[in-house]
């Protein structure tokens, strides 16, 4: 199952990465988002496209993602490996996305979503969460 994250109101860059921050905590998810998407596969999330296959292009997308987590290093790298989606799901009109490992009970998502109050609330920024099987 998918939590999908569609953000409302500026500022989206700082609402993404706090919402990548607060997955850090979360082993029972992976995650992915407008940034990371546009980075691994180097267009447009709502597009359809395949992802980069030379050494060279993937030499640059591992760096531009490594900074999304904090920059070079085992920490950085460690929290990219374990935390970013690599099922290749869509994000269409969603900002973000929470990839469960296993279908969460009721009481999961709605912990999800405090945490997601807690952590945009102080941005001033709305959102909307849907969550579906894929």
């Amino acid at each position: 199952m998918i939590s999908y994250i569609k953000i409302y109101g500026p500022p989206l860059g700082k609402a993404l990465d706090a919402l990548r921050e607060m997955s850090l905590d979360m082993p029972e998810v992976c995650i992915m988002d407008t940034a990371l998407y546009s980075q691994i596969y180097g267009v447009d999330p709502e597009m359809d496209a395949m992802p980069y296959s030379s050494g060279d292009t993937m030499m640059d997308l591992d760096e531009g993602i490594l900074s999304l987590f904090g920059g070079r290093g085992d920490a950085a790298e460690k929290k990219c490996d374990e935390v970013i989606s690599n099922k290749g799901e869509k994000l269409g009109e969603y900002d973000f996305f929470f990839e469960w490992f296993k279908a969460p009970t009721t009481d999961q998502v709605e912990a999800l979503i405090e945490k997601i109050d807690e952590t945009l609330e102080p941005l001033g920024v709305r959102y909307t969460i849907t969550t579906k099987r894929r």
